[in-house]
């Protein structure tokens, strides 16, 4: 029998990911899918001969159900899209997943391999709130396993990872292409690996676009309202201050409008703005932020589509970057005539 075509097979002969295939191809609801894209996956689909539905292989000796393993479940929004992505990908092939908030601690964790491995489960996806390497406990060598938003550093596992790079370069070339060219960036504190990250995708929009970095526009030390607050203070009190901002999160661009709100300056009309992440108080900010889609959902729904259609690698397993695409809304403009005449 001819291998079937699976959803990671569409992705690359349309040229996306296996989560925008998904998104297209389960018709959820309000995905950021361009129509072009959308018409290119359904094309590929149909030329491939995909069916969606129960053709997804679930061996009769398993049970239909996929453990989901997460070290926290905070008062932020991260854990609900990872959670609710995994869920619902897998309710399309009849499929539940069972989720244990486990706090990394090892204990908490054989607790749930107790209750999971008991039974023939089809999978287990181990899951970080926070971008990191992470050590899987050593009972998952034998089940099939996805990390996400985490990775081991042996590559024992295949693992799903948001882009943070390109992500971070798609934002602060937003503000160059609207003339900006003394771009500060609020950086997270530097032992988060997304904020290394994001800062290594500032550094090379400046590169590409031969601009070249101002350390004194890196503003380190923050990840919360107040330290976007605190750091935008500053870049305002310096004697060339800059014409735009690219924050590490949504968070610290809230600190941002504030700053400048208190200094009686406007966004975008004295300052540009871009965070990351996309939380849903983005959208309520006056003007509306421009910020970078934070994946965790896709990223979720690209691991339970890998176990179910079996393309977990023997050997050499894959690290799977899902693309940080960037909302625009109204808090980029031109460079303010005041920097411009100067």
């Amino acid at each position: 029998m001819a291998k079937r075509p699976t959803m990671i097979d569409i992705g690359e002969r349309a040229g996306v990911s296996q989560a925008t295939v998904s998104l297209v191809l389960n018709r959820v609801a309000n995905a950021r899918v361009a129509e072009a894209t959308r018409l290119r996956v359904l094309e590929a689909a149909e030329a491939l001969g995909y069916r969606k539905g129960p053709q997804h292989h679930v061996p009769e000796n398993k049970i239909r159900v996929i453990g989901l393993l997460i070290d926290e479940v905070t008062t932020t929004p991260f854990a609900t899209p990872f959670i609710e992505g995994a869920r619902e990908e897998a309710a399309l092939q009849d499929v539940v997943v069972a989720t244990f908030s486990t706090r990394g601690d090892p204990k908490l964790e054989a607790l749930a391999l107790d209750m999971l491995l008991q039974h023939q489960i089809i999978g287990v996806l181990y899951t970080s709130l926070i971008t990191r390497p992470a050590e899987p406990p050593e009972r998952l060598r034998d089940v099939p396993t996805v990390m996400v938003n985490c990775y081991d550093e042996k590559r024992a596992y295949p693992a799903v990872l948001p882009g943070d790079v390109t992500g971070a370069y798609a934002a602060t070339e937003a503000l160059l292409k609207a003339g900006h060219r003394r771009i500060a960036h609020l950086a997270g504190e530097n032992w988060i690996e997304a904020a290394q990250d994001r800062e290594k995708g500032y550094r090379q929009a400046l590169a590409s676009w031969d601009v070249p970095v101002d350390e004194s526009l890196i503003m380190r030390g923050g990840w919360t309202i107040h330290g976007g607050r605190e750091l935008t203070q500053q870049l305002l009190d310096q004697p060339n201050p800059p014409t735009a901002i690219f924050a590490f999160n949504d968070r610290m661009a809230v600190g941002a409008y504030d700053a400048l709100r208190n200094r009686g300056l406007r966004v975008p009309d004295d300052m540009s703005i871009v965070g990351f992440d996309d939380e849903d108080t983005s959208v309520y900010l006056e003007p509306p932020l421009t910020t970078v889609l934070l994946p965790h959902e896709e990223m979720a729904r690209w691991a339970v589509g890998a176990l179910l259609d079996e393309q977990l690698p023997a050997a050499s397993p894959r690290r799977i970057k899902i693309e940080c695409p960037l909302i625009e809304r109204g808090s980029v403009g031109p460079v303010p005539v005041r920097a411009a005449d100067e």
